[in-house]
């Protein structure tokens, strides 16, 4: 068995539910089940051996997801924000795809079908028997954000995907009125796990394709939204969107955010924001089939009451969820102890680790190295400070630059921050900070040196302090160091 495995036994434990969409007229879990089935029939008639889709967060991924499953061929969302030329580069390493693709997006890729069109292709097509499908088989293929490399495949087969949803998520423990509002691109592995989590605890998806901090707070209150997924660009706005007023949202209970470092002044206010909903920071890669750590409530209330302990946890991704082990590694490839800084190596049945056309990258022993940098306390709580490609060598010494981001966005002139290294003659790296000032502030760039000087060490203080009026973010709110580093040379 599959992931098909999900719908089914929601449909069977829940079917009358709502499943996808508004509670007026979303389609219920026996629906999502029909239309899955007949979406494989299409799948099989094509001859497809993949499905990518081009479009918007909505009914139509999970739809395809569990088509695709039944059909025992993988699907691959891909990034809309890519251009044509782009989106034909990733759609040439697909084999055989059926292209599912929104109106807008036709013009850069050739679609199979319209999204629009498949529900009700999927709908009037005659069930068939399903195809076996072993859980060794693939069933998604995810591209990288390529921050800092080209995207790669990651090739996610079906036993990953489910090992992450039984290991953490109760079947069927969401209430009949639970409802998750959904804002993260399909593209992303929080757009996959947040389907398969969410579907088997039988809880209604609601989406808001189109992010705006206004519209996630109307659609939270009109639709009754009780759990929600951010990612941190999407927090800071929704942060800036109250101004300091409690929100107007009596049934949310549950914010979920990751994807990247959320800076500690917005993560505070939010918590103040929402003094009445539980924070759960996710940490996760696609390579690892999503969340493998988690800070959960308890962590982020003790840290709102002021805990000392817990507000430096804050700054951390919380403990590994269960079934998953994390290690510590140097440099040298040798296990470190508590609170020494490497890279991290995680292991367990939801990690693949493995790359379409590559092949795995997993150790002899199974373990995942995840190129992130990272530590972990005596209590097991880890700390990312960062990519591995993103430390800056500055006189032999590595520097992260989340160490000093972490104290530039506490001046009150600065909104947003990026540290990124630069080549120097003298020490080989330079540290640079690319500052975005927040409104009606104009502070001396020696000003914002010294602030740091005066709370780390003086290896750390930025050698230059750059202005700029934005910083360039994905989808999921992690900064695009590689456009910064070729704007400043």
């Amino acid at each position: 068995m599959g992931i098909e495995l999900i719908v089914d036994m929601a449909a069977g434990g829940v079917g009358d539910r709502i499943a996808l969409g508004r509670r007026a007229d979303g389609l219920t879990f026996t629906e999502l089940d029909r239309v899955a089935a007949g979406g494989a029939v299409v799948l099989r008639s094509y001859g497809a051996d993949s499905v990518a889709y081009v479009g918007l967060n909505g009914p139509v991924l999970p739809a395809l997801l569990f088509a695709a499953a039944r059909a025992g061929i993988p699907l691959t969302p891909l990034n809309y924000r890519l251009s044509g030329d782009q989106l034909r580069e990733l759609l040439a390493e697909l084999k055989h795809p059926y292209v599912v693709a929104d109106r807008a997006f036709t013009t850069a890729v050739s679609a199979t079908t319209l999204s629009e069109d498949w529900l009700d292709l999927a709908l009037r097509s005659e069930p068939a028997a399903p195809v076996a499908v072993d859980d060794s088989d693939a069933a998604v293929v995810l591209f990288t954000s390529g921050t800092t490399s080209k995207p790669k495949g990651v090739v996610l087969r079906h036993s990953h995907l489910l090992s992450y949803v039984l290991e953490t998520v109760e079947f069927g423990g969401a209430g009949d009125e639970d409802a998750v509002l959904v804002s993260v691109p399909p593209y992303h592995i929080a757009g996959i796990g947040s389907v398969l989590s969410n579907l088997y605890a039988g809880r209604r998806m609601t989406y808001l394709p189109d992010f705006t901090a206004r519209g996630w707070l109307d659609l939270v209150r009109d639709e009754r939204v009780t759990h929600a997924m951010v990612v941190p660009t999407m927090l800071a706005r929704l942060v800036d969107e109250l101004a300091g007023a409690t929100a107007d949202t009596p049934t949310l209970r549950s914010i979920a955010y990751g994807g990247a470092r959320v800076a500690p002044t917005v993560l505070r206010t939010a918590l103040s924001a929402f003094p009445h909903v539980d924070f759960v920071n996710a940490y996760g890669l696609t390579e690892t089939s999503s969340t493998i750590a988690v800070l959960g409530p308890d962590d982020h209330r003790a840290a709102l009451a002021g805990e000392p302990v817990a507000l430096r946890r804050l700054a951390s991704v919380g403990r590994m969820v269960p079934g998953v082990e994390c290690q510590i590694r140097s440099e040298h490839g040798a296990p470190l102890g508590a609170d020494q800084t490497g890279e991290i190596w995680v292991r367990g049945a939801q990690v693949s680790g493995e790359y379409q056309g590559i092949g795995t990258v997993l150790d002899s022993e199974g373990w995942f190295p995840t190129r992130d940098r990272g530590r972990l306390d005596g209590q097991g709580y880890l700390f990312v400070d960062g990519r591995c490609d993103d430390t800056i060598i500055r006189g032999g010494e590595n520097i992260a630059p989340a160490e000093i981001e972490d104290v530039l966005v506490e001046h009150p002139a600065v909104d947003q921050v990026a540290v990124l290294g630069a080549p120097d003659d003298e020490w080989g790296e330079r540290i640079v900070a690319v500052v975005v000032l927040a409104p009606g502030t104009d502070p001396d760039p020696h000003d914002l040196r010294e602030f740091v000087r005066a709370r780390l060490r003086s290896s750390r203080t930025p050698d230059d302090v750059v202005f700029r009026s934005e910083l360039p973010y994905t989808a999921t709110g992690k900064v695009l160091r590689r456009e910064l580093a070729r704007e400043i040379g």
